[in-house]
């Protein structure tokens, strides 16, 4: 895997260089700013970008506006958000982006190596990876207006699996219940949220993501 770090931190900069490399992924180039990201991706795009939220120089939402940008610029190229807290508009903005490939994910998570690399290499495959506490934040929040109010207690817990970015077949073992039965919640989601015409699995993610943002 082909990938670009931005991240203002020297130590967790560095850190994610050698993590990805003992990985056998090849780093084209970790900055620490926004302005270096967007001419790192132009120069040589690459099948993800890693970036902080809040860079340099007004530490607010620069790598935000770069990771939405290289969206926008390169729809090939996977982007995998990072942020010290849940920032409901930032995380929101990012989730009703067009297409697949993207990801967000609290910089404690980066700690948990396995689960790093995983939500990494979903993103790359076109998927979505979202931080479980940053999604329990937003359905949270979501609950307390219809049409998820409607919601069965195991919906909602199927959502949230999906929201993450798991396959159905990973949801069934999470949640200790057959593939047909996680199927068939689907199903019901989105009859309940009018989203039943939605194909393919990012795609997916990222409509029920956008009908909890709105």
């Amino acid at each position: 895997m082909r990938i670009v770090i931005a991240e203002d931190s020297t130590l967790l900069r560095e850190g994610l260089v050698r993590l990805l490399a003992e990985e056998g992924h090849e780093v084209l180039a970790a900055v620490g700013d926004a302005t270096a990201l967007l001419t790192a991706v132009a120069a040589d795009p690459p099948d993800v970008v890693v970036a902080d939220v809040r860079m340099p120089p007004t530490h607010t939402d620069e790598g935000l506006r770069a990771a939405l940008d290289i969206r926008g610029r390169w729809p090939g190229t996977g982007v995998l958000v990072l942020s010290q807290y849940v920032e409901k508009r930032y995380a929101t903005e990012l989730l009703t982006s067009d297409g697949g490939g993207v990801g967000y994910l609290l910089k404690d998570r980066v700690v948990e190596v396995d689960e790093f690399l995983d939500a990494l290499a979903r993103v790359a495959r076109g998927q979505a990876a979202f931080d479980p506490e940053v999604v329990r934040q937003i359905l949270a929040r979501s609950t307390r207006t219809d049409p998820l109010a409607r919601l069965t207690a195991r919906e909602r817990d199927v959502l949230a699996e999906m929201a993450q970015g798991h396959t159905n077949a990973a949801i069934a073992a999470r949640l200790h219940v057959s593939l047909s039965a996680v199927e068939k919640h689907i199903n019901a989601i989105f009859d309940k949220l009018g989203l039943s015409g939605t194909t393919g699995y990012s795609r997916r993610v990222l409509a029920v993501l956008r009908h909890l943002g709105s």
